[in-house]
């Protein structure tokens, strides 16, 4: 009897160590693939079993019993993150489970640029093939509202810049960024911005930050353009500039600003209308909202494009009407 008991023993610890190593060499070998490399995504609140689905749908053959059992070995239950991930051949399960603790995911990038406008700013993201597309069918009001905005116009609200972002994220998580990141550069600059500007809010110079950036991509010109509106706002001069005229003509606009452009009123037409348009035009940079708030000293009232990216700018309007003859017969500033 002794001897049967010893012998039962003796198998479970032989059956136990079986297992062990059994176990040791699945979680070390590198989980087979259907291809050379697979994107998977980790939803938020995933478990281990479920972590593991979504890896074996993406094409891992990964067994959840397995994977399950390492993470409680690992102590890994609740600290996966989640994300995009790539896994490429010969990564074992325990190379995975570190990745996937370490929240090593996969990044994509989109670049928003200077000047765009909102309309650009949803086509890129709809043509986006790493980003989910949680916009598309939404209104530009709608949208604002997603990403936690009181305004519902998103005209200029989205700072331009390059945003990374986990493969399959959703297109509004990354218009949230954009727009929290405006607003924190527009209240640091507003912060302090320069003594005796004619903005009464923050809103009021991103309107014209989003001008400077249309009228000008030139570093150089943009405290001086600044300065040119600003002057003309606080002597009451309509501010005549064609790039809110042409917002103001929208789709219809054929890259040919014509003379019934320039006086047709519509609320963008400052050749018609004072003061500043309703909303701003277009995103306007980092540089432009520095000029805007930190415009150059000068009694300039006028200006205009010399033909080689630069401007020429006036104080008097016979000054100005000689640098239009010379520079750009028909020019308007």
């Amino acid at each position: 009897m002794l001897k049967s008991i010893k012998k039962f023993v003796l198998l479970g610890v032989l059956l136990a160590a079986a297992a062990v190593a059994g176990f040791a060499w699945v979680v070390s070998s590198p989980i087979p693939l259907k291809t050379p490399a697979i994107d998977f995504n980790i939803a938020p609140g995933s478990g281990l079993r479920s972590a593991a689905r979504q890896i074996a749908d993406a094409g891992a053959d990964l067994d959840p019993r397995v994977f399950v059992a390492l993470g409680k070995l690992m102590r890994s239950e609740a600290s996966i993150k989640a994300g995009s991930y790539e896994l490429k051949s010969g990564v074992t399960p325990q190379q995975l489970m570190e990745k996937l603790t370490r929240g090593d995911v996969t990044q994509a990038e989109i670049a928003f640029i200077e000047g765009w406008t909102f309309r650009q700013m949803r086509e890129r993201l709809d043509a986006h093939p790493d980003l989910r597309h949680d916009s598309k069918e939404l209104s530009d009001a709608e949208i604002m509202r997603r990403i936690g905005a009181s305004e519902t116009h998103p005209e200029g609200l989205l700072f331009p810049d390059t945003y990374l972002f986990a493969k399959r994220a959703g297109d509004l998580e990354v218009l949230a960024r954009a727009y929290r990141a405006m607003r924190r550069h527009l209240a640091r600059e507003w912060a302090n911005r320069a003594a005796g500007l004619p903005y009464g809010e923050p809103y009021q110079a991103l309107i014209m930050a989003s001008i400077v950036e249309k009228e000008t991509g030139r570093d150089q010109d943009r405290p001086l353009i600044a300065a040119v509106f600003g002057n003309r706002l606080q002597q009451g001069m309509l501010l005549q500039t064609d790039p809110t005229v042409i917002y103001g003509v929208g789709d219809k606009f054929d890259g040919n600003l014509r003379k019934r452009d320039l006086q047709a009123d519509t609320p963008y037409n400052t050749y018609t209308r004072a003061g500043l348009p309703p909303t701003p035009i277009a995103m306007p940079g980092l540089a432009s909202l520095q000029a805007t708030l930190h415009p150059a000293e000068s009694r300039a009232l006028y200006f205009v494009a010399r033909g080689d990216g630069s401007s020429q700018f006036s104080r008097t309007l016979e000054e100005h009407n000689q640098a239009v003859a010379r520079y750009q017969r028909g020019g308007r500033r």
